[in-house]
């Protein structure tokens, strides 16, 4: 929810992709069986801040902006993985030991 509030209101979708990459990320690394779970759970708030912005405040995001947010999901699935893969290296590297 974080993420879809710093979307509205810095407007910035880099920053907000960002986000989104850093928490599937962790949350990726802490539980690494099914990473995709992490990229719905995390990405879909950020539209969900838009249309609740749109219909509830006075901040009217352009199409431009609802379309980009569906796109926070793609870094956060890169994040997600690679969370996943990180861990499974470290287990790895611990395992040999």
């Amino acid at each position: 929810m974080g993420t879809g509030w710093v979307d509205v209101e810095t407007n910035d979708l880099l920053f907000t992709a960002l986000l989104v990459l850093m928490t599937c990320m962790l949350l990726g690394w802490l539980r690494p069986r099914w990473p995709w779970r992490w990229v719905i759970v995390v990405a879909m708030f950020v539209p969900l801040a838009e249309l609740a912005a749109y219909t509830i405040l006075t901040v009217k995001p352009t199409r431009g902006q609802a379309y980009g947010s569906l796109l926070t999901a793609l870094p956060g699935m890169a994040g997600a993985y690679g969370g996943a893969v990180m861990r499974r290296v470290m287990d790895n590297l611990r395992e040999r030991k």
